[in-house]
């Protein structure tokens, strides 16, 4: 009587291992294909920082000679202002 019982616990351990190490290697599967997605999303995204990065600089180095063409269009504007007045 207690043999039976005893395979029978054997039997039931082994299946429930088996489902136990099935659902782990489908697991571990699952990780790797979301950790590549991860890396793959990842570097995307850094190379957005680096190309919002390189405009901030292209921006940073263009300001000061649009700032003295902003100058010199102010100043055009102005004469044209008074060249208006004086016409009237």
């Amino acid at each position: 009587m207690d043999s039976t019982w005893f395979e029978v616990l054997v039997i039931i351990l082994g299946v429930m291992l088996g489902i136990f190490l099935i659902l782990n290697i489908v697991l571990a599967v699952v990780l790797i294909k979301i950790g590549k997605s991860i890396k793959r999303i990842t570097d995307h995204a850094e190379h957005i920082a680096d190309t919002a990065d390189h405009v901030g600089d292209f921006f940073r180095a263009a300001a000061p000679p649009l700032a003295i063409l902003k100058i010199i269009a102010n100043i055009g504007e102005a004469i044209q202002n008074k060249a208006g007045k004086k016409g009237k």
